[in-house]
């Protein structure tokens, strides 16, 4: 499988920060092509030859190429093309198989480092506009602040993150003062959403937009330098329960900045939509913290009633339902501590260990090891796998080790299986298998909730080994 970052590291002659520089640059780039209504592609230099290292299609316009070309070398006379690019640093004009190609030095740090090849169909059935005319101008900027190491802008936001603007999304073309040369159909629908009337053409954009605060929720305090471009960066403005995204991407000559382009977005319902998530995720926390203090309560109750129980089967009951009641209220203590209804079981396990050898050993003592990890897993496995773990480790202690010894607990997860064996060096079963309610409980639980299936076992040198096969959903 080819991707950048291996071409890069395995194959090329560049440099650290000249790969991070590609990496950048390929992040941005969908800039380049939906402006441009082209594909694009990077070249660079290897042992194997000239190499397409990435390939982009715009959101704009067909692609040109329906195959995917990363990984592969070019053909010989592309690759001369393509080298003679690279080494006068001059933009060269080709065409192939129906298709104009425009090779773009790409510079970093006063280096050429690659070429960006832009892909367009030779006959493109589009009749000039404004728009046309616009994104041409627009165009041919981002192209030089290629050829001058001025694009990708460091510190700008990389990569397309949720609720990021694209050009089909909506555009704004401001000049140096900010003033409006251009905005595309989409760009003057959302800004009327946010209650702008006025016509933006020759307008300051940033006044047209902050003139009537009425309704506006918060002010970001980027806004202002995004709205006159004169920072590669993002800003959102809620007004009236609609919440729109900018994003400024400054237009620059030789050092000189000519005027930048806004990106916006309607993002109301994506907004919506995270703070629902996050009002349920809140709740969720909410009920399992409430969860774990009531199942905490009932356990600190059973504790009381077993020490008033005095000695015999009535106090021994008592002490094994606090135990099984405490080891449940652990699952809900670390599901309250997340978003995700998934726990990370070795967190949950040391401490039920502890407990049950604290609560279940006699005055002999029992040395206990954990080996292996059991990985994450979901909240309905959590508890039934902690109170399967809580009710074999409590019965090696208490029947297998009544005079200590030692007891060793590995697990191993392997995707979705995870096998666990708990292994004292006691006095062993002998002919008399466990049969007693815990253990209907562990049987009911390993096949039911837990998918696998359990063994009790001689253990070699003496003692028992409890093996535990599962399938666990994570």
């Amino acid at each position: 499988m080819s991707t950048l970052s291996r071409i890069l590291s395995r194959d090329s002659y560049l440099l650290a920060h000249q790969r991070e520089w590609l990496h950048h640059l390929t992040g941005e780039w969908q800039i380049i092509a939906d402006i441009t209504f082209s594909d694009l592609i990077l070249y660079v230099r290897t042992d194997r030859g000239v190499v397409v290292a990435a390939q982009a299609r715009p959101a704009t316009a067909a692609t040109v190429h329906q195959r995917d070309f990363v990984g592969e070398p070019t053909k010989e006379w592309k690759a001369e093309l393509i080298e003679k690019a690279g080494q006068s640093g001059q933009e060269i004009f080709t065409e192939d198989d129906g298709v104009n190609i425009r090779l773009v030095p790409v510079s970093c740090q006063g280096e050429i480092i690659a070429v960006m090849g832009i892909v367009t169909a030779k006959f493109v059935d589009r009749v000039p506009t404004v728009m046309l005319a616009n994104y041409e101008s627009i165009a041919d900027t981002l192209v030089s602040m290629v050829m001058n190491g001025e694009f990708p802008i460091d510190g700008s936001p990389s990569g397309y993150r949720h609720g990021t603007p694209r050009v089909t999304d909506g555009l704004i073309h401001v000049d140096c003062e900010g003033s409006v040369i251009y905005a595309s159909p989409n760009a003057i629908s959302h800004l009327r959403r946010l209650g702008v009337e006025k016509p933006l053409l020759g307008e300051i954009l940033a006044e047209a937009i902050t003139d009537d605060l009425d309704g506006v929720f918060q002010i970001d305090e980027a806004l202002p330098v995004v709205l006159t471009g004169r920072a590669a960066w993002m800003a959102e403005l809620e007004r009236n329960d609609v919440v729109v995204s900018f994003r400024a991407v400054p237009l620059i000559r030789m050092g000189e900045r000519q005027g930048a382009i806004v990106l916006c977005r309607d993002i109301t319902e994506l907004r919506r939509q995270e703070r629902e998530l996050m009002s349920k995720d809140s709740t969720i926390r909410e009920i399992n913290h409430r969860v774990k203090n009531n199942l905490q309560t009932v356990s600190a109750l059973l504790r009381l009633q077993a020490r008033r129980a005095g000695e015999g089967m009535t106090r021994m009951a008592l002490e094994t339902a606090q135990r099984r009641v405490a080891t449940i209220a652990v699952v809900h203590e670390k599901l309250s501590q997340t978003i995700d209804e998934v726990v990370d079981f070795d967190q949950v396990f040391v401490p039920v260990m502890r407990m049950v050898r604290d609560t279940a050993v006699t005055d002999n003592p029992v040395v206990t090891t954990f080996e292996g990890d059991f990985g994450r897993v979901r909240a309905e496995q959590a508890t039934a796998l902690g109170v399967v773990m809580n009710e074999i480790i409590s019965n090696a202690i208490e029947h297998g080790l009544p005079k200590g010894g030692r007891l060793d607990i590995k697990a191993q997860r392997d995707a979705e299986k995870l096998h666990i064996e708990i292994a004292d060096d006691g006095r062993g079963m002998g002919e008399n298998h466990p049969t007693g309610l815990g253990t209907q409980i562990v049987k009911t639980m390993v096949v039911s909730e837990l998918k696998g299936r359990i063994a009790w076992q001689e253990r070699s040198g003496g003692g028992t080994v409890v093996v535990l096969d599962l399938i666990i959903r994570s």
